[in-house]
């Protein structure tokens, strides 16, 4: 009784180390800047329909406000709101509000603090397309920060970074369809068109997990930032709020549509989960259910 007290207090307390999901050995979270839940249902997306068949997923999870750029790509890899983690704006370069704690980098601790730490000859990767990424996570860290001109661009980079290191984790980050937003609007042909792109490169990312040797002991993660309304974004809005959190891998739930409620920093706890990670106590996120029993 009283070690299921005390497991209980760490559990509490954010300190519990769960169990990592057996056999996986990468973990690869691909986030599409702009990408609303509304347009999944209204593109062609074969690769997303596929994962969703084969894996978890919702069209209801939720941004934090404002529903715009830096805020929730901290908040994803950070596993905490920003009123916790200090970036508030659409492109936050360091915290508006001081962070609540730090880690060793002297950034508010993120996934990739958790597992370097944890796993101290991790493979850690980041390559991104919209450079202000690269003010959001602990750069000695990681052992791959490669910026692109554009998503072709930072696709390419990512499937070599594959073949070559096989990373532990990698963020992979593409800027559409958020700049086709906010050129021509959401919700439109045009915006359903770009989607249907950026599915395209998200299988060739697919392919080239297959082809690295990677995907049996993978667990694939794509979701968004923010989705948007009219030509802009960061609103209270439900079409600038949703967006689509999609998992597939070995352990997942296969054609399960999540009903949970879901945030944006909830990826961050499910990596952690994945990985068998300790979660920081000022940590909010939660692990999502959606692995096999």
């Amino acid at each position: 009784m009283k070690k299921l007290v005390i497991a209980a207090a760490l559990l509490c307390c954010g300190l519990y180390t769960k169990a990592q999901v057996k056999g996986i050995k990468h973990v690869i979270l691909i986030g599409m800047d702009g990408l609303g839940a509304y347009a999944i249902p209204e593109s062609r997306v074969p690769n997303m329909q596929q994962m969703m068949q084969h894996g978890s997923w919702t069209l209801q999870a939720r941004s934090v406000l404002p529903s715009s750029s830096a805020v929730n790509w901290a908040s994803m890899v950070m596993g905490a709101g920003p009123e916790i983690h200090g970036y508030t704006e659409w492109n936050s370069q360091t915290p508006e509000l001081p962070s609540r704690v730090l880690d060793k980098y002297g950034l508010f601790p993120s996934i990739y603090t958790l597992i370097r730490e944890a796993k101290p000859a991790a493979e850690i990767g980041v390559i991104y397309t919209w450079e202000g990424i690269g003010a959001l996570f602990p750069k000695a860290a990681v052992n791959k920060d490669q910026h692109c001109d554009n998503d072709s661009a930072t696709t390419e980079a990512a499937l070599a970074y594959m073949t070559a290191k096989k990373p532990d984790f990698l963020f992979i980050h593409f800027d559409e369809p958020d700049h086709t937003g906010h050129t021509t609007g959401h919700k439109n042909a045009t915006y359903y068109e770009q989607v249907h792109r950026q599915d395209s490169l998200l299988g060739k990312l697919l392919e080239g997990i297959k082809a690295a040797g990677m995907w049996e002991n993978s667990i694939v993660i794509l979701t968004a930032d923010h989705g948007g309304i009219n030509k802009g974004h960061g609103g209270k809005t439900m079409q600038e709020m949703q967006i689509p959190w999609i998992m597939v891998g070995k352990g997942v739930l296969e054609n399960h549509e999540l009903k949970e409620s879901i945030m944006t920093y909830d990826t961050a706890a499910t990596i952690a989960y994945i990985f068998g990670l300790k979660i920081p106590q000022a940590w909010i996120g939660r692990t999502i259910n959606a692995f096999k029993r």
